[in-house]
Order: structure tokens, then sequence, then C-alpha cells
């Protein structure tokens, strides 16, 4: 799930524990363009302290006035609606013609908000179901592809690490990315055989092992809700990561390198047996082109990448590395004075 997200079920449960009472308000549908996606959360303390988002406008703080003006006396969710005319939808901070419907929802111990922030700190995958009629809910087991459901009457929403991220390499530019992505809200793990990397490695909130890539793919069986990214440098550990994990169905399988090295890869790729619709699933060079040359630049350009496919943004070749490149070059050619930056080697 979101970190942000994540941040709304901690503080929830904190403010609880310390007798406060809190609302917690979940997006459930949008039409038209809307800042933050169905499942976008929002807790309210009854003193008006907030954390997360629904809209990143007004919304939130005609739900904070609301508060602050009539406290939070009912036990039952509600479902509420911003946006419906172009005047609100102005007001609000939504494109013309924009609606955003939320369920606002009292908290109380049947809500189950600490076995839900237990839950997904543990790692699990749970499908949360809301009564709207007796704001009861219930914990049970989800899938990766499962997603909120509202009727008016329950309310479904999918929480835990839905999305996870394998790095191959535990280098430095690897500490940089990790850091970032478990930030995004990954579930990240490392994977490194090499001791002169693991034993330095210091990021909390994320899996070292120590296993061959190969062998970690498979046992991490990786489905369409999983990012590999390749930052070893050697062949013999990033092409068996590759290898296996261009026959899944991960959403991103990229790859550190120069061009150069990137061509010769693919080439190597190939004596695998794999298709030419597997390796032209590989991104490589990783990343879109921002003239990144420093680790943390680099690992930037390359989460950018990964998020753009995570939401299903198709780059134009001239955001891409290979293409930003290409087209600069010919631009020096013809006679232009900008400058190439070199791969990353």
């Amino acid at each position: 799930m979101d970190s942000v997200d994540l941040e709304v079920l901690k503080n929830s449960v904190q403010w609880q524990q310390q007798g406060h009472r809190v609302l917690l308000v979940t997006v459930v549908r949008t039409w038209g363009s809307s800042p933050r996606p169905e499942g976008a959360m929002l807790a309210v303390r009854d003193d008006g302290l907030v954390v997360g988002s629904v809209s990143g406008g007004c919304i939130e703080d005609d739900i904070i006035d609301r508060v602050r003006r009539q406290g939070i006396t009912s036990d039952r969710p509600e479902a509420i609606k911003y946006g419906i005319s172009a005047e609100e939808a102005h007001r609000f901070g939504l494109p013309c013609g924009g609606t955003i419907e939320l369920v606002a929802e009292p908290l109380k111990p049947a809500s189950g908000i600490a076995e839900l922030l237990d839950a997904v700190e543990n790692g699990r995958l749970v499908a949360r179901t809301l009564d709207m009629t007796t704001g009861v809910a219930s914990l049970g087991p989800a899938n990766a592809t499962d997603g909120l459901a509202f009727d008016g009457k329950t309310l479904l929403t999918i929480h835990g690490p839905r999305y996870r991220m394998l790095v191959i390499g535990a280098g430095q530019l690897s500490k940089y990315l990790c850091q970032i992505a478990v930030g995004l809200g990954f579930q990240v793990t490392v994977c490194d055989p090499r001791e002169e990397y693991t034993e330095t490695w210091d990021i909390p909130g994320v899996t070292m092992v120590r296993t061959m890539p190969d062998d970690t793919v498979t046992d991490m069986k990786l489905d369409e809700r999983c990012a590999v990214i390749a930052l070893t440098h050697d062949p013999k550990l990033d092409d068996l990561a590759l290898m296996e994990a261009l026959r899944t169905r991960a959403f991103y399988v990229g790859a550190l390198g120069s061009r150069r090295n990137n061509q010769a890869r693919r080439e190597r790729l190939k004596e695998f047996d794999l298709t030419e619709l597997q390796l032209a699933r590989l991104h490589g060079p990783v990343g879109i082109y921002i003239g990144s040359r420093t680790p943390p630049e680099i690992a930037i350009s390359i989460l950018a990448e990964v998020i753009a496919a995570k939401n299903h943004v198709s780059l134009p070749d001239i955001l891409q590395v290979e293409g930003a490149k290409a087209a600069r070059e010919m631009a020096a050619s013809t006679g232009s004075s900008c400058a190439v930056a070199p791969d990353p080697a």
C-alpha cells in the first residue's frame, strides 16, 4: 500500500490509544481526473489534526472544518460526494466536472484498525470489509490483483505490500534506490551473494538475501505487481536474474548499463532461449533521461521509469535514456552545441 496511507493507519491507532475520536476518510469512487486514487485515505482527529490526503485540495479543509465545528459524534460510516457541479468542482480543486466520492468512517474498537495495522506491518496482504450499516469491519485474505469495491452497503479495501521490488546488487546506487522505493510504498528485497557488499548494508525496512539471483526470482513468485532491477554490472548475477524475471508477469524488469552493454546483454539473453517478446520487455539502459550522474540522481531516474510503468504510462522514446541520447547525438552531429552526457558504465 501507499506509504502515506500506512502513516494514516499508524496515526489512527495512536490517536485512538490516546483517547481521541478519529474519522477515517477513504476515496471510493472518482469521475474524471482525480489527484488521489481510489483507496487513498485521510485520518482526522477530533481536534482537527490530520494525516493523509484524499484530494490535495480544499476537500481536506472542508472535512477538517466540519470536524472542528461538529465533532465526531456518529458511530456509522457515511458516503459523501464532492464536485457534482462545475461550481463545486472549482471550489474543491477538482477538474471541471470532476466528482469524488468518499466514505467517512468514525473509528471505534469494532473498526479493527489496530488489527489491520498489525497485519500490514507484518507483510500480509489483507482485505478489509466494512459494513456501512453497523460500522463493523472484518479482515480476510486478499490477492495482489484485488481492488477496492463499494456498493453503498459494503466497502471492501485492500491493504498491505501490494507492490514488491527485487533489486539485484547491494552497492551504493542500490542504497539510494531502496531508500526511495521504501518511501514509495514498495516492499523491497535486495539480493546479493557477495559478502563484501552485504556486510555493510544498513538500509532499514529492506529485506536482504544472499542467495543466487535466479533462485531468488523463482522463490519470490513474481506477479504483475513486482519490479526487478539489476544493478551489479556483473553478467553472472544480473543475467541470471533477468533470465528468470523476463519469464514472469513482473510489470517492470530493468538493468543498469550503457547502450553498448545493454545490446551485449540482450545478445547473451538470447542464448537462454528467451523469445523476442520477452526480450522486448527489458528496460535498458534503465531509467529516464534527466542527465543524472550521481547515485541519488540515477536512483530517481530509475524509479521515475518504474512508477510510470506501474501507473501504465507509456513514455515516449525521447524521455528514455537510449532515445534521448540518440537524439542529442543527432543534434550534435548537425551542428548543435548541446553536450552529450556519457552513458552510465
